[in-house]
């Protein structure tokens, strides 16, 4: 079999460190033959590394007759257009990255386009496939407790492209001097978005693998300088996505904790995964060495199923 001839929409810095590192680790499935930026001028740079064509806009790269799947990695706000603009420009497989849509109409429209098309359409909820996510959800199912709250906390380090929200010359503010005024409802609503659709939108896979749906949003709140703090509710459960990020902030850190019915049981999740099981104290459980956007790589787009479907009592199998 040849491999799928791959173009990419985005040149940003995901796209050069986790897209194309693994799919140029993955010859016998995926080419990577065309990138396309928006007027940046870095997709010129990414295909001499990568040996692939670039063009600036995307409409030369729907053109372009070698192209199979096309991977939208651009900015969240432009998923749902390029992806109608993929189909529409005869591409059967379509790799999104989250999210699909920044809003439920535009989320609509897509999927029944794609439907109407025949198109494949994918997003990228690589923590699924991490190797440590599916053991702690193993361990979850067989300790057979009811999930009652979870809560995923991070801290990162300074990212110029969310600082910029916040400091001179941000999107978010008429002048062209000062910071945007968070103490307007509006203002905060746009910045919050942004953050959510841009950070928290990579941690709610794996929560809605154990708490489905958001049936009431608790409370919603940026977290200044630079953060958020979002409470809400998924059935019975209880859930908290909380951020810090400061300008000479931490290392990277990210935790999930999973409270259950048969407390002090609970999990943790720090740049992997840490289980427990019956003991107060968590249990490390590492992944492989391969991570959760390879495994979905060659599971999801090769019609593979990379991880194991485990449902819960009265539960589904799978992911969202």
């Amino acid at each position: 079999m040849m491999p799928w001839k791959v173009g990419i929409l985005g040149a940003g810095p995901g796209v050069a460190a986790l897209h194309l590192p693994v799919l140029r680790g993955l010859p016998d499935l995926f080419a990577v033959v065309h990138i396309a930026d928006a007027g940046s001028g870095r997709a010129e740079d990414l295909s001499e590394r990568f040996g692939a064509r670039w063009s600036g806009g995307e409409a030369e790269l729907l053109a372009d007759p070698e192209v199979q799947v096309v991977a939208v990695c651009s900015p969240a706000a432009e998923h749902a257009r390029q992806i109608l603009a993929a189909v529409a420009a005869g591409k059967r497989a379509i790799f999104c990255e989250k999210p699909l849509a920044t809003s439920k109409h535009d989320a609509v429209r897509v999927i029944d386009a794609c439907r109407a098309a025949g198109a494949i359409l994918l997003v990228g909820t690589n923590h699924l496939f991490d190797a440590a996510w599916d053991r702690a959800r193993h361990h979850l199912v067989a300790l057979e407790g009811r999930v009652r709250a979870v809560s995923v906390t991070l801290a990162l380090p300074p990212n110029d492209r969310y600082h910029q929200l916040v400091a001179e010359g941000g999107p978010f503010q008429a002048a062209r001097h000062g910071r945007p005024d968070l103490g307007s409802p509006a203002v905060a609503a746009g910045v919050l978005r942004q953050l959510l659709t841009g950070l928290a939108i990579h941690d709610l896979p794996a929560v809605r693998d154990i708490a489905p749906g958001i049936d009431d949003v608790v409370y919603a709140q940026v977290a200044p300088p630079l953060g958020y703090l979002v409470g809400y509710r998924a059935g019975s459960v209880l859930v908290q996505l909380a951020l810090t990020m400061l300008p000479e902030g931490p290392d990277a850190l990210w935790r999930m904790a999973i409270a259950t019915s048969r407390d002090p049981d609970r999990g943790q999740l720090s740049a992997g995964l840490r289980p427990c099981g019956k003991r107060r104290h968590p249990r490390a459980w590492r992944g492989r060495a391969v991570d959760g956007i390879r495994e979905g790589s060659r599971g999801r787009l090769c019609g593979g199923v990379a991880r194991p479907g485990i449902a819960p009592r009265g539960g589904r199998a799978g992911g969202i």
